[in-house]
């Protein structure tokens, strides 16, 4: 397939074919990974675990021995009940 890098307002930007898109497994609004191998760009579509983030990667940050620890907030200043 041949296209053209076009301009939107400030971006540029390309065009694909539905049919492409469905070849690719990739679907309007999803999330993409776009990386430079040489002169080539790469785009992905991006493996996702029921939603946005990994659990598991996101508890793997968390430093070891972090302890969990009440935070006091203050006094109320409107009609909050504590």
């Amino acid at each position: 397939m041949v296209t053209k890098v076009q301009k939107w307002g400030n971006s540029q930007g390309l065009r694909f074919p539905k049919a492409l898109l469905e070849d690719a497994h990739v679907k309007v609004g999803d999330a993409v990974h776009v990386s430079v191998q040489g002169q080539k760009i790469i785009i992905e579509p991006l493996k996702k675990i029921r939603g946005k983030y990994d659990l598991r990667a996101l508890v793997s940050k968390v430093p070891k021995g972090y302890q969990v620890e009440e935070v006091a907030w203050g006094t109320p200043l409107g009609k909050e009940e504590w």
